[in-house]
């Protein structure tokens, strides 16, 4: 029995390896995160304003089907290699939105906090108080096991 639990879950993780997941974008376009540079948010010898980097259309990466934009070479190279370590939880939509049963909100990528050391974006500024004075782990909690239906359903 034990064997077989081990199978389903391996064959459901490959599933989600194969498949690829919603990403945050704009409604325009297939910019991701509001065009971002997804790896500035984790320069913590920054100021917060200034971790706030607009990519540029010539360092654009193609992840999960969305374009991601960076600010120079060396951050679109950094994001290559190694994606999950920089793309926010839940691919840039809204935690607080997962979090009221609210589905895929996108967000533009100018509302964020790390949680822990993970990068969520939120849509609004209230989203994010809420997060920053309730009980975000509680929240965080409610937000997977919808990003987790989200991501059965893709």
């Amino acid at each position: 029995m034990l064997h077989y639990i081990g199978l389903v879950v391996m064959l459901l993780a490959s599933t989600f390896a194969l498949a690829s997941e919603p990403v945050s974008t704009s409604f325009w376009g297939n910019t991701a995160i509001g065009g971002h540079d997804a790896t500035a948010y984790y320069q913590a010898d920054m100021d917060r304003r200034s971790r706030l980097v607009k990519g540029e259309k010539r360092y654009r990466v193609s992840w999960q089907g969305a374009d991601w934009y960076f600010a120079s070479q060396a951050s679109a190279d950094k994001f290559s290699a190694n994606p999950t370590s920089y793309v926010p939880h839940y691919n840039g939509f809204c935690a607080n939105a997962l979090s009221l049963g609210e589905g895929k909100v996108k967000t533009g990528g100018e509302v964020w906090e790390f949680f822990g050391d993970e990068l969520y974006l939120f849509y609004a500024e209230g989203g994010r108080q809420r997060w920053l004075n309730g009980d975000w782990q509680a929240y965080k909690h409610v937000a997977d096991e919808a990003w987790s239906q989200i991501l059965l359903k893709n």
